[in-house]
């Protein structure tokens, strides 16, 4: 290439190049965001409506389902799951890859519109979000002080204000704590004495608590504004409120009524290593910086501390943290490894000089691409930087074949600028085509829809960007600075010498190569069958290497849940949670636990009355400072707790990288009409599943619910009095639950102002049917004339799929693959009798797993004919490229026999790795081929052609292959945090590499061989 000479001859101007790309990579560097995962599209909306005070089958029937039917017709609908709990249906929609989810959120509004008219008149606007893996929290925050009620004030009106106004934060969820409100309590009997509604109560407060506009007025050329200002100003002024009455007389409200303040009554309990806190979980905009957001908020924290007394602000969750070790852990990998690439050269080539001429290919190129990331919007994440990583070894080797050859002119006797010009042009194809070929493999990455190619595209642009700029190097900088330093040393023995079959003098390994070489050439059957041998035993790998989607990430984070029988009171879960957090905490790696004990209202928890539950998230102490690992201390502690009587405790791991891939490792969702059907279906597919081997944590997604008194309308009596069921259930929702009818404002403090029964009708069923409804008649009747009673337990929460009831069946995995697992229940499940209508079908992993891998093997596919149309080109040959094709084969069953040695499933990121082997594995192929060629050209024969392009290239060969497995081996080695992904990968490669490089310097010339033989045997025929 022209390029080539005009670096030589212009080393200024390559300076002046070299320098503007280290300052634009600086820049960008400093500008990069970095981040845990690249940005994903999922193609996910939620559409949430709540129905206070509804139970399961009410919210199925007059929410769910209507909202299901309406948004199934949406464009690009995959599936439909949804959850019908008490007093909220969750509608969860996903759509099929590549949709345009901001026009799809839009129509699925316009489908809701469409059909909220026929929904309850009392259950709130459906609320439609987009799911963005960007929006989970990045922090959890635990707060502790004193004085409970006084921690709640300070955390609503002093903490949360001021990290919400942060850049970046975009909602703050509290949990735990103390709410105090007006509480208004009426007995139903004595209002009706009056003739006096609970409803018109709430009415009168609402209408007397108002702060409104009244317009403008002139007065003597004065604009003046209007305003009617008539709020409460204390609990006092509301007792005072005066009541009219039919009789035409007024009470006042305390006559009426009970009039006080009130802790609400407390559904959840939040405890930071067993003292009482408030729990904060922050959610960051979806567009900005995990780190710079964390650095903003732990700012405010410090101020916050600062300002408070006796008020601790602890990190109980933080993304951060695990992204900056993570991606620490990576970078400080990727640096270990280019330090053993350089050393590898050094000890090949035995000169600074030669060794620094190579190595400066590294920091350039990784710096250049540092530039294309900023312009095309990748950012630093676990998947970029081990892109840098994968590659780091490869760039180097471009330069080794470049200098490899400008040293061989030198000592053919060339000037240092010829040997640097036709040195690189002699090889410039050849390593273009290589790196074209590693480059083009990752092109077929776009074809892969879903998580997977989301994630993995930014690993594939790093690696491209950086390839490209070595090999820009090494046509450039390299052959200028070889000109320029390069040091020619005389070797004791030189490669014309030792194809000698006398001389072997001192020619150490290169001598029993070439002897290899030839005997091989003279025995092709005998190497080949051998070939054939090692390539049959190491594909049986797959036979024995396991399968799962994504491997597990240690975080250092996990959850215990606890559930107690239905009906179980708070304090009794609190015992029962302070059990296992004494447990707990007997564990040294353990650094934090933090107890959330009932339901939480930063979700919808507290919905489902889950005071029979708690769940207690654990940190453990950092990776490099505990002793084990956190799967193990799980497994440890997991032990313990089935001492521990009462109620069902369970562990999973809590990552936050986790969330997004796929679910639990098994999921076998049933569907059918009958929930009573399915929960026997359920209870015998989790005694299967709990019976193989493997398998832990077995649970369902199916619970009972709470105890129900059901009241079933009597309709003839009911109009008799002339009243509708809505106006009766109204009457008695407000009575129990309570109705908020207006605000208390004190010291900016806003209270909800609430009227509810008086305690006694609430303590029996008995005193509650007492209850007097009133009639248009202005008289009474007892609700007990009015209806007819049924105790019921029903579900928690009824779940569909695809508009079809459902429960799903759930289990961990350890100590094996998640695909052995699978296949052991399906064996189990073949003879379970299914009642007709009814089905089943594995979900979660499995699901993602199987699309995964039908959209990689279409990509393995591709890139494979991508290789090979390139080398096509490159040798202008149709059967050249099929010879050094013949590597890729040997290579996938070395990177299978790498992953069964070191106990590693085959997963997404080793199907990755394969795919990247495709192209790797191909260049030692090219650049021996090239010379073969090459040296045909010269009119050398077949076999002397073969033997000393064999022996001239083994030098950059070894040093290529060397640099790449060894800048990979720290990657595979996978010591520290968030390597969890790069580790397969890397096996992978070095697996691949290291059984096709040996088998590629001899099988490779034996095909070349025999493929001549045949064209000159065709050619005589």
């Amino acid at each position: 290439m022209k390029i080539s000479s005009w670096a030589v001859h212009k080393p200024i101007s390559i300076l002046m190049i070299v320098t503007m790309t280290l300052l634009l990579g600086a820049v960008s560097l400093s500008r990069l965001a970095m981040d845990l995962l690249p940005s994903m599209n999922i193609p996910v909306a939620v559409i949430n409506t709540q129905y206070i005070g509804a139970g399961p089958y009410e919210i199925e029937n007059l929410i769910t389902k209507p909202i299901e039917e309406a948004v199934a017709t949406t464009h690009n609908v995959k599936h439909i799951q949804s959850t019908s709990m008490e007093g909220m249906s969750i509608v969860i929609v996903e759509f099929n890859q590549g949709t345009d989810m901001d026009f799809a959120t839009l129509e699925i509004r316009e489908k809701i519109d469409f059909i909220k008219r026929y929904l309850p008149e009392d259950a709130m606007e459906p609320i439609v979000l987009k799911i963005n893996p960007n929006a989970l929290p990045i922090m959890v925050l635990g707060i502790t002080g004193d004085d409970l009620e006084k921690l709640q004030e300070v955390v609503e009106y002093r903490i949360k204000p001021r990290i919400e106004r942060l850049e970046g934060v975009a909602s703050i969820g509290i949990t735990g704590g103390r709410q105090r409100v007006v509480n208004i309590k009426v007995d139903p009997f004595q209002l009706a004495t009056y003739g006096i509604t609970q409803q018109q109560l709430g009415g009168l407060l609402r209408n007397e608590n108002i702060n409104l506009p009244g317009g403008e007025i002139q007065d003597d050329k004065k604009l003046l504004t209007i305003r009617t200002v008539g709020e409460f100003r204390g609990l006092e002024e509301i007792k005072k409120t005066p009541i009219p009455l039919p009789s035409g007389t007024t009470m006042e409200l305390q006559d009426v009524a009970k009039v006080d303040f009130q802790d609400v009554k407390t559904l959840q309990i939040a405890k930071i290593n067993g003292q009482p806190s408030i729990r904060m979980t922050i959610q960051k905009q979806p567009t900005y910086n995990t780190i710079q957001v964390a650095n903003g908020i732990h700012r405010e924290i410090a101020k916050l501390e600062e300002e408070l007394e006796n008020i601790k602000i602890e990190g109980v969750l933080d993304q951060s943290l695990f992204i900056r070790r993570s991606i620490r852990n990576v970078g400080t990998t990727a640096v270990f490894g280019g330090l053993l690439a350089v050393i590898i050269l050094y000890l090949f080539i035995k000169s600074f000089k030669n060794t620094l001429i190579i190595a400066l290919a590294i920091p350039i190129a990784v710096i250049a691409t540092f530039t294309l990331m900023y312009f095309t919007g990748v950012t630093l994440n676990l998947l970029s930087l081990g892109g840098f990583a994968l590659g780091i070894g490869m760039l180097v080797d471009n330069g080794i074949v470049v200098l490899e050859n400008i040293y061989r002119f030198r000592e053919e006797g060339y000037s240092p600028k010829d040997a640097a010009i036709y040195g690189a042009q002699e090889v410039s194809m050849a390593v273009a085509a290589s790196t074209f070929t590693t480059v083009a493999v990752f092109l077929p990455i776009v074809f892969v829809e879903g998580m997977t190619g989301e994630i993995f595209k930014e690993l594939a642009l790093t690696v491209t960007f950086s390839l490209l700029a070595s090999l820009g190097v090494s046509l450039t900088l390299v052959p200028m600075l070889a000109s320029k330093i390069l040091k020619v040393k005389k070797d004791k023995y030189k490669v014309n010498t030792i194809l000698e079959d006398g001389e072997k003098k001192n020619c150490g390994f290169y001598c029993y190569y070439r002897d290899l070489l030839k005997w091989s050439l003279g025995h092709r059957g005998i190497v080949l069958i051998i070939t054939g041998l090692i390539f049959l035993a190491s594909i049986t790998s797959l036979l024995w290497v396991g399968a799962e989607y994504f491997p597990e990430f240690d975080e250092g984070n996990f959850m215990i849940n606890i559930s107690l029988p239905h009906g179980s009171s708070l304090e009794a879960t609190e015992a029962m949670a302070n059990d296992v957090e004494e447990v707990v905490r007997s564990y040294e790696d353990v650094d934090m636990i933090f107890m959330n004990i009932g339901g939480g209202d930063d979700y919808f928890a507290s919905y489902g009355g889950r005071t029979n539950r708690a769940s207690i998230e654990v940190r453990l102490k950092p990776y490099d400072k505990r002793k084990n690992e956190t799967v193990y201390i799980m497994d440890k502690i997991r032990q313990d707790l089935q001492k521990i009587p009462g109620g069902d405790i369970s562990l999973s791991n809590a990552s936050f990288v986790g969330m997004g891939f796929g679910g639990d490792s098994v999921e076998i969702q049933i569907k059918g009409d009958s929930i009573e059907t399915l929960k026997e279906i359920g209870e015998d597919f989790i005694r299967i599943t709990d019976s193989i081997e493997g398998t832990r944590e077995v649970t369902w997604n199916f619970t009972e619910g709470r105890p129900q008194l059901e009241l079933h309308v009597d309709r003839n009596v009911t109009t008799a009095y002339g009243l509708q069921g809505i106006h009766m259930a109204s009457t008695v929702r407000n009575l129990v639950h309570g109705m908020t009818v207006t605000k208390l404002k004190i010291n900016d403090r806003e209270h909800d102002v609430i009227i509810t029964g008086e305690d006694y009708l609430k303590s029996s069923i008995g005193n509650f049917l007492q209850t007097p409804i009133p009639t248009i008649l202005g008289e009474t009747v007892p609700l007990q004339e009015l209806v007819n009673t049924k105790v019921v337990q029903g579900p928690n929460a009824i779940r569909r799929s695809d508009q079809v009831r459902a429960i799903t069946v759930k289990a961990s995995i350890i100590d094996r693959d998640m695909n052995s697992v699978i296949k052991d229940i399906q064996e189990k499940l073949m003879t379970y009798p299914l009642p007709a209508g009814y089905s089943y079908q594995f979900r979660g992993q499995r699901e993602q797993l199987e699309e995964a891998y039908s959209n990689l093997i279409l990509a393995v596919i591709l890139a494979i004919l991508l290789v090979y149309m390139i080398l096509a080109t490159q040798f202008q040959s149709l059967l050249h490229p099929f010879i050094m094709m013949l590597a890729v084969p040997l290579a996938f069953s070395g990177g299978l026999l790498g992953l069964l040695i070191r106990g590693i499933p085959l997963s997404v990121p080793a199907a990755i790795g394969a795919i990247v082997l495709s192209g790797i594995v191909v260049n030692n192929g090219i650049v021996l081929i090239d010379y073969i060629n090459v040296l045909k050209r010269s009119k050398k024969e077949t076999e002397e052609a073969i033997v000393v392009a064999g022996t001239t290239r083994l030098r950059p060969i070894m040093m290529t292959t060397l640099t790449t497995v060894l800048g990979l081996l720290p990657l595979a080695i996978g010591l520290g945090e968030g390597s969890e992904v790069q580790v397969p990968l890397a096996t992978v490669v070095i697996g691949g590499l290291g059984l096709a490089t040996p088998l590629t310097l001899v099988v490779l010339p034996i095909i070349y061989s025999i493929l001549d033989d045949l064209a000159i045997y065709i050619k005589k025929v």
